[in-house]
Parts: C-alpha cells; sequence; structure tokens
C-alpha cells in the first residue's frame, strides 16, 4: 500500500543523475548503520536508548554508530554496492550487499565482541550486523519492487503514442478517463474551441488553442486526434479536419451521439476517420410516411439483397418493420451473409426472413417466386454494375441488366405487385459504357413497359456512387494507404458524385413511395468531388504526406493510371435539362424520353438475338441506336471482342 501510495516521487526519482541517486544511497545506508546500531542497543538492554541523553551508554552508543558508518560505506563502495541499479537488482545484488555486509560484521564484531569499548555491551558487536543486513537488504528489494515496476510502467508509457482529444466536454472527459489505462495510447491533452477552458488544466490534463495544432504536433509528438464530438454538424466537423490536415496527424473518431447513448464512451468505440465524414452532407431525417408506406406490415421482394445497396436496403426494410422480407440473391455466400446479419438484428421482431437463391436472368424461377410469396413491393437491386468487367463481359453485362431486369418487372406485372422500383445509376447518362448503357436501357425497359399497363407502379431512382459500397475508390484508397502506397488513380481530373450507403437506401425507399408509375426519380448527390483531392485527403488525415514534385520525401505516392476502358471523366444525372422537384428536398423527377412498349419489343427481339449470336459488333451497334448519347470509347473496340472470340472459338453443336 505504501509503495501504491508513493508512486508519484517516482518519476522525479528516476530523472535525477545517478551521482546524486548514488549519494543518496550512500545517506541512506548511513541512516541504517545508526538505526541498526539503537535497534541492537534496545534488543541488548530491553529499552531504547538516546545518543545525546543517557548518561552510561551515550558516548558508547555514539561511537558505534560512528564505527558502523566509518565502517560500511567504504565496504560498500569496494563491494560495488552503489554502481548496481537498483531498481534492476536481483538476487546477484543481494548477494552482494551479504557478502559486503559479513566483511564488515567481521571487522566490527572483532572490534566491539572480542576486544571490547567501553559503553558498548559486546552482544551489539553481534546483533548489528545481523540487523543491518535485514535493513539494506530489505531496502534494496523495497526500492527494487517500487522503482522497477515504476520505471517500466514509465517506459511503456513513454513508448506509447501520444494523442490529443479534440473537444473537452463529457465525451472528451469519458474518454479520456477510458483511456487511463489503455496500452495503445496516451492521453497528451485536449484541445477545445472554448476560450474558456483554454489554458486551464481539466481531470489532469491541459487544454490548448486548436489554432496551435501544428506547433503541438511538434513540441509533443503527437501522433493522432481524436474527434470527441459526436453530436457536432457535418459542415463544422468537416472545417475542423481542414485545419487538422497541415499537422500531419492521423485522425480518428467516435461515433454519432445517437451510437453512444447505451452506455460510456469506451475506447473500443474509436474508428478510424471514414471517407463519410469528408464528403457525407448533413442528413435529412426521412418522411416516416413515405419510408413504410411501400414496407410495414407488407411482402417486400430484394433483388440482389447480398450487394452493397441491397443489404442496406433490407436493413432498413427490417428497421420499419416489413411483414415478411424476401432476399433474392444468386451468390451463395452473400446470402448467407445478409441473411445472418438481418436474423441477428431481427431481434425478436416479428418480420419473416426467406432467402432464395436465383438469378434474375431465370424468369421462370423469378415468377415461381413471386407467384408464391406474392409481395407487395419489389426493389431490384440485382446487376453488374462494375464498368471494366461488363466492358470486358458485353453479353453476360447486358443479359444480366436489361432482360434480368424486364424479367423480374415481368413477373412483378404478372403476379399484381403493387409498386417495382429499380436501383438505377449515373452512368445511364450519356454512357461512354456498355454497364451504363445497359441500365439505361433497362430504365427504358420498365418506362415502355409503365406505359402499357397500370397494375404495377414501375419506377426507377438514378443516383451516383455510394460511400464503400465494393468496387469504390475509398475502400482501395484505404487499402493502399494501409499498405504504403501508391495510391492508384486512372487520371488527374476524373470526379464523381458520393453519397452514404444509408442516405441512398433511404432516399430510394422515399423515392419508390412518391411513384405514379414509369417515373425516373434522380437523387440530389450534392457536389461533385474530383478524386486526387480525395486520395489527398485521405492520405493527411492518415497523419502521412504526398509524395509529389514539391515533397519528394513524402510518405505516399500518386500514381496515375489512365482511364480504363469505358471510363468516364465526369458523371452526370439527367440526360435532358428539366428535373422536377418533389415533396422531399433531396429527390428530383427526371422526364426522359423512351419507345412505346412495340417498338421497345422490336428492339429486344434484335438484342436478344446478338446476344445468342454473341455478335458483340451489332450489340453495340444496337446499343448506339437505342440509348440516346451512348458513345462508345474507341480505345476498347479490341476489348469488346473477347467473348465474341471465345464464342466462335466452341465446337459446333
Amino acid at each position: 500500500m505504501l509503495i501504491k501510495q508513493l508512486t508519484w516521487l517516482a518519476p522525479p526519482l528516476l530523472a535525477l543523475p545517478r551521482p546524486v541517486k548514488r549519494v543518496m544511497a550512500m545517506a541512506v545506508d548511513a541512516s541504517l548503520c545508526v538505526l541498526s546500531v539503537w535497534l541492537a542497543y534496545y534488543l541488548r538492554l530491553g529499552e531504547f536508548i538516546s545518543f545525546s541523553g543517557h548518561p552510561q551508554w551515550s558516548v558508547g552508543a555514539s561511537l558505534a554508530a560512528a564505527s558502523a558508518i566509518g565502517l560500511a560505506v567504504p565496504i560498500f563502495i569496494a563491494n560495488g554496492l552503489y554502481r548496481a541499479i537498483f531498481r534492476h537488482s536481483g538476487w546477484p545484488a543481494l548477494a552482494a550487499v551479504a557478502r559486503a555486509i559479513g566483511i564488515f560484521g567481521l571487522i566490527y564484531a572483532s572490534v566491539f565482541t572480542a576486544v571490547g569499548v567501553t559503553g558498548v555491551p559486546r552482544t551489539v558487536g553481534l546483533i548489528q550486523p545481523i540487523l543491518l543486513l535485514l535493513l539494506v537488504g530489505t531496502s534494496r528489494a523495497l526500492v527494487h519492487l517500487w522503482l522497477g515496476d515504476q520505471y517500466q510502467s514509465i517506459l511503456r508509457r513513454s513508448a506509447r503514442p501520444k494523442v490529443l482529444i479534440y473537444g473537452a466536454g463529457q465525451t472528451g472527459r469519458q474518454l479520456a478517463a477510458a483511456m487511463a489505462n489503455s496500452h495503445d495510447m496516451q492521453v497528451a491533452g485536449f484541445l477545445d474551441d472554448d476560450k474558456l477552458l483554454q489554458g486551464h488544466v481539466l481531470n489532469g490534463q491541459p487544454v490548448y488553442n486548436p489554432s496551435d495544432l501544428l506547433e503541438l504536433a511538434s513540441s509533443l509528438v503527437i501522433n493522432d486526434v481524436l474527434l470527441a464530438l459526436p453530436s457536432i454538424g457535418r459542415k463544422r466537423r468537416n472545417e475542423i479536419l481542414l485545419n487538422i490536415r497541415s499537422a500531419q496527424v492521423a485522425v480518428r473518431t467516435l461515433p454519432s451521439v445517437t451510437d453512444l447513448a447505451q452506455g460510456k464512451v469506451s475506447v473500443s468505440d474509436l474508428r478510424d476517420l471514414d471517407v463519410d465524414d469528408l464528403l457525407g452532407r448533413e442528413a435529412v431525417a426521412p418522411d416516416p410516411v413515405l419510408i413504410g408506406k411501400n414496407i410495414a406490415g407488407k411482402v417486400v421482394l430484394v433483388t440482389g439483397a447480398g450487394g452493397s445497396i441491397g443489404s442496406e436496403i433490407c436493413r432498413q426494410i427490417i428497421a420499419v418493420g416489413a411483414d415478411k422480407l424476401l432476399l433474392v440473391e444468386q451468390s451463395e455466400f452473400a446470402l448467407y451473409a445478409i441473411h445472418q446479419e438481418l436474423e441477428d438484428k431481427l431481434g425478436g421482431r416479428p418480420c419473416q426472413l426467406l432467402p432464395l437463391l436465383a438469378s434474375v436472368q431465370d424468369d421462370k424461377r423469378l415468377l415461381q417466386i413471386i407467384s408464391t410469396w406474392r409481395p407487395h413491393t419489389v426493389y431490384h437491386a440485382a446487376a453488374y454494375k462494375h464498368v471494366p468487367l461488363v466492358e470486358h463481359n458485353p453479353v453476360e453485362g447486358i443479359r444480366n441488366n436489361v432482360f434480368g431486369t424486364l424479367h423480374t418487372a415481368q413477373a412483378a406485372v404478372q403476379c399484381g405487385v403493387s409498386d417495382f422500383i429499380l436501383i438505377s445509376t449515373d452512368k445511364a447518362v450519356r454512357p461512354t459504357n456498355i454497364m451504363g448503357a445497359s441500365k439505361r436501357l433497362a430504365e427504358m425497359a420498365l418506362q415502355a413497359l409503365a406505359a402499357s399497363q397500370s397494375k404495377t407502379r414501375l419506377s426507377m431512382v438514378r443516383f451516383g456512387n455510394v460511400l464503400g459500397s465494393s468496387g469504390s475508390v475509398v475502400p482501395l484508397f484505404r487499402q493502399q494507404i494501409r499498405d504504403g502506397g501508391p495510391i492508384t488513380l486512372t487520371h488527374a481530373d476524373i470526379t464523381r458524385y458520393f453519397m452514404t450507403i444509408p442516405e441512398a437506401a433511404q432516399l430510394v425507399i422515399q423515392a419508390g413511395a412518391m411513384a405514379t408509375g414509369g417515373d425516373v426519380f434522380v437523387l440530389d448527390m450534392g457536389q461533385a468531388v474530383k478524386i486526387l483531392d480525395l486520395a489527398k485527403r485521405m492520405v493527411e488525415l492518415s497523419g502521412l504526406t504526398v509524395k509529389d514534385e514539391t515533397h519528394p520525401d513524402g510518405d505516399i505516392d500518386i500514381q496515375i493510371t489512365g482511364l480504363r476502358p469505358g471510363e468516364k471523366l465526369f458523371e452526370e444525372l439527367l440526360i435532358g435539362d428539366n428535373p422536377q422537384a418533389t415533396s422531399h428536398p433531396r429527390i428530383m423527377k427526371a422526364h426522359e424520353q423512351f419507345l412505346d412498349w412495340e417498338a421497345f419489343q422490336a428492339a429486344l427481339a434484335q438484342l436478344s438475338q446478338a446476344l445468342n449470336a454473341h455478335d458483340v459488333d451489332h450489340l453495340r451497334a444496337l446499343l448506339v441506336e437505342l440509348v440516346a448519347g451512348y458513345t462508345p470509347s474507341e480505345d476498347i473496340a479490341d476489348w469488346v471482342h473477347v467473348e465474341q472470340g471465345l464464342h466462335t472459338a466452341l465446337p459446333p453443336t
């Protein structure tokens, strides 16, 4: 207990120069010599004596004490007791103490026991060396226990990376308290915008001005800044991140205040800064009427349920409270993963989950599923969406994206589904790639089918990239930064629209609830983001620097690899320029031209013949004819013949 109470003394003692610490050790040993003489007299006489006041024994006791000091200290020096580092002392050091005191005891007993000195009982010459051995040995053991543990603790703390907590409010203080016993980081102080707190000490930690971060990062050797501001708006968060970037420190953050509402803050709540913290916007609260209209208490089917958007739509469907959720997915692993996740999330809520292995290209299987379970609403998220892969596999891309969508929609119409919502893409607008052209054809198929019947409200929702989806640059850049670079970028001027997956899924659900039939909804994606700027921000907020001509010694290089087959520099959301506002501020309605159902059926027949023949040249010609604005890139002409070459190489059947 006493050792723990004296913990605060350890750091200043360890910081003293070695000569000073040796003198202190000698002084302690001299004091122990006096103490051992005093105790020896007590054991011999049965009473405590005073070195200056006892008429019979004071002179002898003083002589015995002085002799003990005069003998012991030189013998200890000669035996190297003061060259040892006490905090590292072990059995060898104690053996050296015993040897030195053995020599001392032999000389001391010879003088005071064998020869004898007036005023000093002869037994003191025997008792004192024994007591001195116990006292000096115990002192060495206690110092080893005390300073040794403290020294190792100080070493461990000094080896841990230092961090500053941005936000000295309740969340920041809880985080600092939780990190007090952390073996990963040590808190060096707080940053806070409140001028009343700056310059003061809060819970033992100084509070600094955030504008001094650049100097603090250098002087305090700061590795990370932890954002403990879960309730601030995204605009303010981005302003803070902009100020942090120049300090070359990594940024980690806490979840939102709603995520932390269930308990106290812990170190495990910290997460790497997500890119939606950089690019996302202030969320618009969903309209509960629109969210629940096509879902609450109903049977809902989601195709592509294991994909990025499909899985998030499923999560929100069970949160709203569907009666049954049909998970349609052709990948067994993806279906298993999302089914298990949703089962865990249900938490006893009365929603039946039905995992169904099926391909949207199998029209008979789709008709069987929809006619059996009679869903009220279908969200069609199944698609091949990776531009280069579809460019290299045009037949499968068109078959899945166009005819898969048509088969699903026709089965929905045939079975009387109330609402059918297609997840589309900004790449469908004036496409330069087959994936985009196929998605625009899928939109046109729904528009034509919607105009030919009124049983099912067919609509589509068009938006850009979602953060964190498979194939997104965000997880790719993050992994490349972890690997030490380089970051690969196809073009220095390429831009993209971004939206978080939860926001996109919410807006898809709300847009579908506003449909009247044949609607093309367009989500407000905000401002386009230059991908090169995004890459630089991710590097800087990882505490690293970009390696370029002005910073040749930077950490992460950015390499331009050239546009991939079919890739555009800029994406668009509208073919025309006449978007119509809706009741939701983030959802617009586009007016796009399309073919009537009879003319579209004739075009589909030609498309189907070209697919069956694997006639890629004819496919491209049909896409150019059918899809307004489709201008295939000439530098990919060789790629689109790969599948055709494979087909013609097959033996005749």
